[in-house]
C-alpha cells in the first residue's frame, strides 16, 4: 500500500486506502492543503488493477510529477514527487526496502511585509509570482503585475527574474531584472517584501598554526624500538688453557748402536746353527 508524505514534514503521512483519493484546499478532500496555488479540487488518485493513476482536475496551475506537468491518468509509483502549487508531496511504498523520503526543500520565501505576513513558501523547480491565479505564488497586491516575477532553481542555486512587470523587482533595495539570491536577501515586489531563507552553510574551522595542541596520551603514536642487526658469527678461537700440548718428537736413534745390535743378533743366530749341526753328528 502506498503512502503520501509531506516534503516539509508538516504532518503525518497519509495512506492511500481508498479507491478514489482527492486532493485540494476544500475541506471535503481526503488530503486538504491551503498552500498557494492549490485549487479547491486540484487532483485525484484512482485505484485501478492495483495501480494508482493521477489526474489533474483542470486547475490553472496544473499538477506536476517529478517536475513534469501531467494531465489525465498518469500512473504513479513509489518515489514519485508530486507538486500542486506550492505543495510538494512524496509517494512512498513502505514495503520496499531502501525507499528514501525526499528531504524538506532547501529554499523558502517568507513574507515579512504584505499579504500572508509570516507565511513561508517552499521553492521547488520553477514558480511564478503575481496576481494571476495561474501563478504558483498568487497574491492580491494591487501593485503586482499579473505575472510579476519567476523564482527558479538551477541545481542548488536560487534565481529570480523580472517578467517585464510594471513596478519592477528590487533585491536588497536595488532594481534588477535577474539575480542570484542568497540567504538573507530581501525581495520587494509591489507592496510585498519577501525574505530569502536558504540552506545552512557549514563554515570551515580556522586552525591556528601557533596554538598549543593538546593530545591525549592514548592517541600518541607508539614508537617501536629498533631491533639490533644480527652480528656475523666469528671464527672460533681455541682456549689457550685447553690447547693440546705439542707431541714430543721421538729421539733419533744413533746409527752406531743399531749396527752393534744387529751384529749381536746375527752372531747368536750363527752359534745356534753350529750347535745344531754338532748335535746331529754325535747321535
Amino acid at each position: 500500500m502506498l503512502r503520501i508524505h509531506f516534503a516539509d514534514n508538516r504532518q503525518s503521512p497519509v495512506w492511500l486506502a481508498d479507491e478514489r483519493f482527492t486532493l485540494g484546499s476544500d475541506r471535503s478532500n481526503k488530503l486538504v492543503a491551503n498552500d498557494a496555488g492549490v485549487a479547491p479540487f486540484h487532483a485525484e488518485l484512482l485505484l485501478e488493477n492495483r495501480f494508482y493513476y493521477l489526474t489533474d482536475l483542470g486547475t490553472p496551475g496544473g499538477t506536476y510529477v517529478n517536475d513534469e506537468k501531467v494531465g489525465e491518468r498518469y500512473q504513479i509509483r513509489s518515489g514519485d514527487r508530486l507538486r500542486l502549487g506550492a505543495l510538494e508531496l512524496q509517494i512512498v511504498d513502505p514495503a520496499k526496502a531502501g525507499t528514501k523520503v525526499a528531504s524538506a526543500p532547501r529554499w523558502l520565501l517568507q513574507v515579512v511585509k504584505g499579504e500572508n505576513q509570516g507565511h513561508k513558501y517552499h521553492i521547488t523547480g520553477s514558480m511564478t509570482f503575481g496576481r494571476s491565479v495561474k501563478c504558483e505564488l498568487c497574491f492580491s497586491d494591487a501593485e503586482l503585475s499579473r505575472r510579476h516575477a519567476e523564482f527558479y532553481l538551477k541545481g542548488d542555486v536560487l534565481e529570480v527574474k523580472d517578467l517585464a512587470s510594471a513596478n519592477g523587482l528590487l533585491v536588497n533595495r536595488e532594481k534588477v531584472t535577474t539575480a542570484v539570491l542568497q540567504p538573507g536577501d530581501q525581495i520587494q515586489l509591489g507592496n510585498t517584501t519577501l525574505l530569502v531563507i536558504g540552506p545552512k552553510v557549514s563554515t570551515p574551522e580556522v586552525v591556528d598554526e601557533d596554538a598549543t595542541v593538546f593530545v591525549c596520551a592514548t592517541d600518541l603514536p607508539t614508537t617501536v624500538a629498533p631491533q639490533p642487526k644480527p652480528s656475523r658469527p666469528r671464527p672460533a678461537t681455541p682456549n689457550p688453557l685447553h690447547a693440546a700440548a705439542p707431541v714430543a718428537a721421538a729421539p733419533a736413534r744413533e746409527p752406531g748402536k743399531s749396527a752393534w745390535r744387529l751384529g749381536m743378533l746375527l752372531g747368536a743366530l750363527g752359534l745356534a746353527i753350529v750347535a745344531g749341526l754338532v748335535a746331529q753328528q754325535m747321535i
